[in-house]
């Protein structure tokens, strides 16, 4: 494993002090608002759901799969469960960019089953109003974007950024996941 920087120790730090106050008191987050971990998929940021969130760990390369889909980068040993690894940014078709320091695993608890998620970096917890969250926009039958929720706003002074809020429930759900049955 590589050498971690102090500065991506401290940033993984915050943002998992953040994820466990946040999730402590969070209401579940949805298209009215709520508390959102925010990370970044190549040029992206995205959100999901806080309560989601079980912790933050430093990526690790994991044990391959035979026969596993390309997102699928196989299974870590965590506290003696066998946890999937899935790489978001190539589940999402993202610009793939180098594992470094920032490159952390958000471990989630979908539908009692545990996964967790390759990102670039993590940012922090946002919360979110109704009127910070617009609808998810239309897009052709051809492009599946059934996990996107909304599109949160967040303004800083006056710089504005976007955040593409996602059920990541829905996400790790879906059929060619092949993780968490639906039924």
């Amino acid at each position: 494993m590589e050498m971690i920087t102090e500065a991506s120790h401290v940033a993984r730090h915050e943002a998992a002090r953040a994820v466990g106050a946040a999730s402590a008191h969070a209401a579940p987050a949805g298209p009215h608002g709520g508390e959102f971990l925010t990370f970044r998929l190549g040029a992206e940021e995205y959100g999901i759901d806080i309560l989601r969130v079980q912790e933050i760990r430093s990526y690790e390369q994991p044990t391959r799969i035979a026969n596993a889909p390309s997102f699928i980068k196989g299974v870590v040993n965590l506290r003696g469960v066998i946890v999937p690894i899935i790489d978001l940014r190539v589940k999402l078709g993202c610009e793939t960019i180098e594992y470094n320091a920032f490159t952390v695993v958000v471990v989630l608890n979908v539908k009692g089953r545990v996964v967790g998620a390759v990102v670039d970096s993590v940012s922090d917890v946002l919360a979110l109003t109704a009127g910070d969250v617009k609808a998810a926009p239309e897009l052709s039958s051809a492009v599946d974007a059934s996990f996107i929720t909304g599109i949160g706003t967040i303004k800083n002074g006056d710089v504005e950024r976007m955040l593409i809020l996602m059920d990541i429930e829905a996400l790790m759900s879906s059929e060619d996941m092949g993780l968490i049955s639906t039924h």
